[in-house]
């Protein structure tokens, strides 16, 4: 396996299951230097896929070594091409753990709630996922996810963020509806069907309508 080349069966294998033309893209980015040297099977990388094509996503794979610039290359290149990019290995305690490093050498900004959560999920399963580093940011309009390296934590760890997956990328896509213009024009859009960027709109959309707080109306 050539490192940073999509492993054998990479994008052109794997469609959403309905096989119909989607133009929801994502990148599953494994950091393994021993699946980058083709000694060991990427079955993380392999679990995401799957469920992000159960999802609907048009899924592209990247292997490369442990190396934080190569990680960075990755990133960087990824978020040209898709809304969103999932993560497996190198978020623990060793040295050679620097995707977290490196994602946030490449965001935008955190959003620490989706970390949180995936923490908080993985408590559950074990107390060692208070060790994780991983890291939840925007670069651009691309999502970045990190989740452990662990086949079966990778694939919690995709899972604890799944209600909120939808809305999140639809928000990042626009159009936005608040006033300043940006790079690519996207504040001179005056609505849209995602909320704006306040607190009060994030929480409010898609409440049900008999869940209104009082004097909302």
């Amino acid at each position: 396996m050539t490192e940073g080349r999509p492993p054998k069966g990479s994008a052109d294998d794997h469609r959403p299951k309905d096989s119909r033309t989607t133009d929801r893209t994502a990148l599953v980015l494994t950091v393994s230097d021993r699946s980058a040297a083709g000694t060991r099977e990427d079955a993380s990388g392999a679990i995401l896929t799957e469920r992000l094509t159960a999802l609907g996503f048009f899924v592209e794979r990247v292997v490369v070594s442990d190396d934080r610039d190569a990680i960075e290359q990755a990133l960087r290149a990824g978020s040209e091409a898709h809304g969103l990019i999932v993560t497996t290995g190198g978020t623990g305690l060793t040295p050679r753990d620097v995707t977290p490093q490196a994602t946030q050498a490449v965001i935008d900004y955190e959003v620490p709630g989706m970390a949180e959560a995936i923490r908080a999920d993985g408590r559950a399963h074990t107390p060692f996922a208070v060790l994780s580093r991983a890291v939840v940011g925007v670069r651009g309009r691309t999502l970045i996810v990190n989740t452990p390296g662990s086949p079966k934590a990778a694939g919690e760890s995709l899972e604890a963020i799944v209600p909120v997956l939808e809305h999140a990328l639809e928000t990042l896509a626009g159009p936005h509806d608040h006033g300043s213009g940006g790079e690519g024009g996207a504040g001179e859009q005056e609505t849209g069907d995602a909320p704006g960027d306040s607190t009060e709109d994030q929480h409010e959309f898609g409440r049900p309508d008999d869940e209104a707080p009082e004097g909302s109306d």
